[in-house]
């Protein structure tokens, strides 16, 4: 572990030895089904896996999040289309945003757009994206007037990644923009979120729960790793951090367990609780970022050192902190 945490750094890519690790450790796979060459962890061994990933290094807990995150995606495809994938290695990753459109041609789509913020996308195998629905030259609306979208997953080498992640953290994580042009894909490779084919009970758990939760022990794992290395229990800053690190883990594992025990009993998870693990996490993060802030300034110079690990963690936690649903 000492030898990797020297290979991993402020990089602004993984390199081969850190890659191979994490191959060997099969961390990409976490929600993967063991038929189809994952670990299946349930999902509090998962979230415990991608903290401890996350208070290692921000980009390798973050990268490995939203990497494992796509393949979770696995429960949403079409048994043959998953047998098909799965048959080698893959590595899933791209965007939530809706920044393309799929044109129904008969039993496919043709896909144009360019989608921001695809995490990890040197290092993907395959892309996933969701796009706008066109038929007739028209585009697809819903009942209410939003837009009708799915999801697809493509090969990489359909894809034109677009170098544009320059954040001050992060770095590894290489979350570039990739574009898409005319990609012809079967409508067997489109998905639903939420619609699963896989009987494993993480895979009922609802996507907005799974993001929460899975993003959230990232912000804990990196506000740990802060608090190992400031190492100043005598500064009142550094004990409200430490409050705020225990209040967000109880928290956490609390909603956690619950939702294991109600797909465990295949009980759908109420929107009530949806709503409160959401403001919950939303809230949480908002304290220990203060807390972090507090703590900063008893850091030293060597808190602004660029090549020094504590300036690299605060980047990487306030880098992250900018990701949507917890700005919201």
């Amino acid at each position: 572990m000492l030898q990797l945490k020297k290979m991993l750094g402020d990089a602004a890519v993984f390199n081969g030895e850190v890659l191979n690790w994490i191959a060997e450790e099969n961390l990409w796979n976490i929600w993967v089904p063991k038929q189809y060459g994952g670990l299946e962890l349930s999902f509090t061994e998962g979230l415990k896996k991608l903290q401890s990933l996350a208070r290692l290094d921000g980009s390798l807990g973050w990268t490995i999040t939203l990497c494992s995150g796509a393949n979770y995606f696995i429960g949403n495809l079409q048994p043959e289309t998953t047998e098909e994938i799965f048959a080698e290695p893959a590595i899933f990753g791209g965007s939530g945003g809706m920044f393309g459109t799929a044109e129904k041609l008969g039993g496919n789509y043709k896909l144009n757009g360019t989608w921001r913020y695809a995490t990890g996308a040197p290092y993907l195998t395959h892309f996933t994206l969701n796009a706008r629905i066109i038929e007739n030259g028209k585009e697809q609306t819903n009942d209410d007037g939003s837009p009708k979208f799915l999801s697809f997953v493509i090969p990489a080498n359909q894809v034109s990644i677009i170098e544009d992640w320059n954040t001050m953290g992060l770095k590894a994580s290489a979350t570039h923009s990739f574009e898409v042009k005319n990609v012809l894909v079967d409508e067997r490779h489109s998905f639903v979120y939420n619609t699963f084919y896989l009987e494993q009970p993480v895979f009922k758990i609802h996507f907005s729960v799974f993001a929460d939760l899975t993003l959230w022990v990232n912000y804990i794992g990196m506000a740990e790793h802060l608090l190992e290395e400031a190492s100043l229990p005598d500064k009142p800053a550094w004990k409200d951090l430490e409050q705020a690190i225990y209040s967000a883990n109880e928290k956490a594992y609390d909603f956690a367990k619950h939702i294991e025990t109600l797909t465990g009993k295949e009980e759908v998870i109420p929107e009530t609780l949806i709503n409160e693990i959401h403001q919950t996490s939303v809230d949480s993060v908002r304290e220990l970022s203060k807390a972090v802030i507090a703590l900063y300034p008893h850091l030293g110079v060597k808190g602004s050192r660029e090549n020094h690990t504590l300036n690299q963690i605060f980047r990487d936690y306030f880098t992250a902190t900018q990701h949507h649903i917890f700005t919201k």
